[in-house]
């Protein structure tokens, strides 16, 4: 029987996977609850990431998607009666609401414009009239959109009026550079799929003394165990895990952020391949779903008029076995997306990908004002 060949992954996470991580994975196995130097492995990899994200407050690494961490984090720090503000540009993080309520919290709404970023003044005049919240919850890239809210100048906001500030950066972590103690980031929450080039499966979290203080200090128990953040906090001079650790994608999550680590310029790479990405949508005559704020990691692209994004999707798929990303919620079936983080983010892929877009939509009669492909190119050779 002929096996058929998987599509190439361009899609906004998860990502493909280089050849030494998926090794990993099949690295042999240990017992990770009793291994001494499985233990200094796990802490050393969680220290590693921490001077990835600029910080140095405690990180974990733990045993689920990256949606265990948004989930952990809203049962840790979640009770009946806390006040918790959704700062909301996107789906995702509309969807933050959505785990506050399921742990007794309310959750109040900052609605920015969806098609750029969070505005810093309009959040602190919002806060000069209501500021009782426990914690605040924002998406560094809203993945559905792409959209880019800038941390560095929300978070301390935030954190002038004795707001905790939880972050979900799943989606923006390696395509851009995240300073979490600078920037008064008190939860910052990763994962293994997107940027990184890992198999899905891990989340990673860092944690820092103010959120602590707030999971030590709550009124109600925390209603989780596998969610509960406080039981991980020494395990390592206990010699003691909540749960078995799952060794082999930590090893391959490992392997990963090696790879991220030894390029020099990864950042570079990522701010060059999105730039010209979006110049070459431009170029061509199709529009960007953003009017500014732009994550280096995915491109929405507005599906033209009459053109069902899910639909061209599936044709690029059948066509030229890549697969891109469609979209869900309010977005569905009017954008589509590239995701060009982490392993997908080489030109030779990124190149592919628009071409096909580019097949798919004169397919459907649609001509463009400029090869995508070509654009692409030139744009690409004044970035490097």
């Amino acid at each position: 029987m002929k096996t058929k060949m998987l599509p190439l992954l361009m899609t906004p996470g998860p990502t493909q996977v280089r050849e030494n991580v998926r090794l990993a994975c099949s690295a042999e196995m240990t017992n990770p609850d009793l291994d001494p130097d499985f233990f200094d492995f796990y802490k050393n990899t969680c220290s590693r990431l921490a001077r990835f994200l600029h910080t140095k407050n405690q990180v974990l690494i733990l045993s689920g998607e990256g949606m265990l961490g948004l989930d952990g984090v809203c049962v840790s720090l979640a009770e009946p009666g806390d006040r918790v503000l959704v700062i909301e540009n996107g789906i995702f993080g509309e969807g933050f609401a959505d785990l506050v309520k399921l742990y007794g919290a309310e959750p109040i709404f900052f609605h920015g414009a969806r098609d750029r970023g969070v505005d810093a003044a309009e959040l602190e005049s919002f806060l000069k009239t209501d500021a009782n919240f426990k914690f605040a919850t924002i998406v560094h890239c809203d993945t559905p959109s792409g959209v880019l809210n800038d941390l560095k100048t929300l978070c301390p906001v935030l954190k002038s009026y004795g707001i905790l500030t939880v972050v979900d950066a799943v989606s923006s972590m390696v395509g851009e550079d995240i300073f979490v103690d600078d920037w008064q980031i008190d939860i910052c929450i990763g994962a293994s799929q997107k940027g990184f080039s890992a198999p899905p499966g891990l989340t990673f979290l860092s944690l820092g003394p103010d959120a602590w203080s707030a999971m030590e200090n709550r009124k109600t128990p925390i209603a989780s165990f596998y969610g509960n953040l406080l039981i991980w906090k020494n395990y390592y001079e206990d010699f003691w895990f909540p749960y078995s650790p799952p060794s082999n994608s930590i090893y391959a999550l490992s392997v990963a952020l090696s790879n991220v680590e030894n390029e020099p310029d990864i950042f570079g790479r990522h701010a060059g391949l999105a730039k010209a990405t979006r110049a070459a949508v431009l170029k061509s005559g199709l529009s960007l779903h953003l009017k500014s704020n732009y994550c280096n990691t995915v491109t929405a692209i507005d599906a033209p008029a009459g053109i069902d994004g899910d639909e061209l999707v599936q044709q690029i798929l059948l066509d030229d076995n890549i697969l891109i990303g469609g979209c869900f919620g309010y977005l569905k079936g009017k954008v589509i997306r590239i995701g060009h983080m982490g392993e997908n983010a080489q030109a030779e892929n990124v190149a592919k990908a628009l071409a096909a877009v580019q097949k798919a939509l004169e397919k459907k009669g649609v001509s463009l004002k400029a090869d995508l492909k070509d654009v692409f190119w030139e744009e690409y050779e004044k970035e490097k």
